[in-house]
């Protein structure tokens, strides 16, 4: 299948005058005075030296450089061009610092002059590109001599903090091990803690550098009284009570953190930002301000997508973020599916549904969720058209840790291989989450977790079956740049409980195959099959993914991978029949998440079944 997910990637729309439209960095419908205008343009030739055949070193120069970044585009006078140097210099400095090159020496040339001895309102040639040149003398790379940590910090191993004896001075390293020193201080409680003293003494006769950090903590403070600011329909109590920033609460940075990071999830907020006091109140606690501003709440778009099996799919939808005045959100939505694969408008994919989200509703760790979802679907194993009201809560056991239980009503009538039958079922869907990932659409690191349990009992037949699924996937990033990651799912299900498979309605029963199981194969192709080669779903499956990340450019990445699969038709899965595919996805990396598109050929297909599967979306598979 290949997907072109329009409205994950362009965003919600909103009424208002038609503007340039900014995507991936790149302006669209901008008009020529939307163009940013440069007053008396000077245009500069540059010749860039950098000193350097180190490949490392030689980019880290290049791209500090604003002459070299720039050097298409004009500057304002000849003044500018001469404030455009001095500024480049210092960031040249700064590069060769941060490469750990404190003996090196940074000369530039404007029409010939070292801008040292050029006046302070300069004037070059008219009429012709003025020539610069920038020559850098590194110098030799500076390792660490001592170390010393002082004050309130003396008692902390400097290795933590990977400055070691011997180990290549980068300055970078340096400013962020003072960093983390304070953070580390501020996590035992003490919110005033900070850096009294860094000191970097060189000796070029030696390429060293000996290395001071003093630090203060200041006294142990619980979190103070917290005040709102930047509301306007958002009752501020309830932000207040959301973040559980609670008053006498131990203070510290990591729970900050987390809390604006649940604040922004709410999507009513376009920022938020939590500053704390620079003194403790007279009471001994710390007051913090939660600082916020509330974005667009209604908001609609749309998305599509196109297979080459199932046609062109479209959605729609419309929201409000902020019902009630406390983040409560509402979404309506509808689609239409396999236009063009059918000219039969009866035949078409049809689905719609509203839901409901209110966060907050049995304390700050909770959300209550309720739903009521139509459609009419016809994949390949069966058609089906179902009803369905839903109803159920969240809850935050810790920031790794949820859990979740409601209760289901859905009404189905199913033509499949077993005939047409109607299903009446009632379900309480049970699951717990560990999730402990570094990030939700690009992990690195950590791994997931899930097993959820849906007791049933079919109403019409008066059949009593439950449903058991399990997952895990688990992510490594070997090396500190995280260019190449390891990434692993497996999952599993069982469905207990009625006497035929026909007395389970097929939208519960179990199907592999497409973007989400087994790439390569169409959706639910993987499954049994009667004597008239009709799938007929399973009681069980198991399903696992390998994946190679690998990271071409910062932007870029290739992903070779292996899916396999195998459902059957008793509880116990009997591993008879194995499907696999295998292929590549190319990734491009956006602020939002990668944008995903893989290519998977199945390895034992089906007769007459699918060749080849093309996918896309916003974030990595699994």
């Amino acid at each position: 299948m290949f997907a072109l997910a329009a409205s994950t990637a362009l965003g919600p729309i909103f009424a208002g005058q038609a503007q340039a439209i900014r995507i991936f960095g790149m302006r669209f419908f901008e008009s020529a005075e939307e163009q940013v205008q440069v007053l008396d343009p000077v245009n500069y030739t540059l010749t860039f030296e950098p000193g350097t055949d180190d490949e490392e070193l030689r980019e880290a120069l290049e791209n500090a450089s604003q002459l070299n970044q720039d050097q298409e585009k004009p500057v304002s006078g000849d003044l500018g061009l001469l404030i455009k140097a001095r500024d480049d210099r210092e960031r040249l400095l700064a590069a060769l610092y941060e490469k750990a090159r404190y003996g090196g020496t940074v000369t530039i040339l404007i029409n010939g002059q070292d801008i040292d001895s050029l006046p302070p309102d300069p004037s070059f040639p008219d009429g012709q590109a003025v020539p610069v040149t920038v020559r850098v003398a590194p110098g030799p790379a500076f390792t660490l001599g001592s170390v010393r940590f002082e004050g309130d910090a003396a008692g902390l191993d400097a290795a933590t903090y990977d400055l070691t004896r011997g180990a290549r001075a980068d300055s970078t390293l340096i400013i962020k091990a003072g960093e983390q020193i304070v953070v580390d201080l501020k996590e035992q409680s003490r919110p005033l803690a900070k850096i009294t003293e860094r000191s970097v003494v060189a000796d070029h006769a030696t390429s060293t550098v000996d290395v001071t950090i003093r630090a203060e903590s200041g006294p142990v403070a619980p979190v103070g009284a917290l005040t709102v600011t930047g509301t306007r329909t958002v009752d501020p109590n309830f932000v207040r009570d959301y973040s559980r920033l609670n008053h006498g609460r131990p203070y510290s940075p990591e729970n900050i953190r987390k809390a604006a990071e649940r604040l922004r999830t709410l999507n009513v907020f376009s920022s938020v930002t939590i500053v704390e006091a620079d003194q403790l109140a007279p009471d001994g606690t710390i007051p913090m301000n939660i600082q916020v501003s509330e974005g667009k709440h209604r908001y609609f778009g749309f998305g599509g997508q196109v297979s080459t099996t199932d046609g062109l799919g479209l959605q729609g939808y419309w929201g409000h973020r902020n019902l009630f005045g406390r983040a409560e959100s509402l979404r309506i939505e509808g689609s239409v599916d396999r236009i063009g694969e059918t000219t039969d408008v009866g035949g078409l994919d049809y689905s719609a549904g509203i839901l409901f989200a209110k966060p907050g509703a049995f304390g700050p760790a909770s959300t209550f969720t309720a739903s009521l979802k139509a459609a009419i679907v016809d994949p390949d194993a069966y058609n089906a058209k179902t009803i369905t009201a839903a109803a159920g809560a969240g809850f935050e056991l810790t920031p790794e840790d949820t859990v979740s239980l409601g209760a289901e009503l859905s009404w189905a009538d199913i033509d499949d291989a077993f005939g047409s039958n109607s299903y009446l079922t009632a379900a309480i869907p049970l699951e717990y989450v560990r999730d402990t990932r570094d990030d939700k659409l690009n992990p690195t690191e950590g791994y997931r977790a899930m097993i959820n349990a849906k007791p049933s009992y079919e109403i019409e037949g008066q059949t009593f079956f439950s449903s058991f699924e399990t997952s895990a996937s688990a992510y490594y990033a070997p090396g500190s740049e995280n260019r190449f990651v390891l990434a692993g799912k497996l999952g599993a299900g069982v469905l207990i409980g009625g006497d035929e498979l026909s007395d389970i309605p097929a939208t519960r029963r179990f199907f592999l195959g497409g973007g989400g199981s087994v790439r390569g194969y169409s959706f639910q192709e993987i499954s049994p099959r009667n004597d008239d080669n009709e799938e007929t779903g399973g009681r069980s499956y198991v399903n696992g993914s390998l994946e190679v990340r690998i990271a071409v450019t910062d932007t870029i990445g290739i992903v070779p991978f292996i899916d396999a699969g195998s459902v059957s038709t008793s509880t116990a899965p009997d591993f008879s029949d194995i499907r696999a595919g295998a292929g590549i996805g190319l990734r491009y990396a956006t602020p939002f998440g990668p944008i995903r598109l893989d290519f998977a050929v199945p390895l034992n297909k089906y007769p007459g079944g699918t060749e080849y599967g093309i996918y896309a979306g916003i974030g990595q598979s699994f």
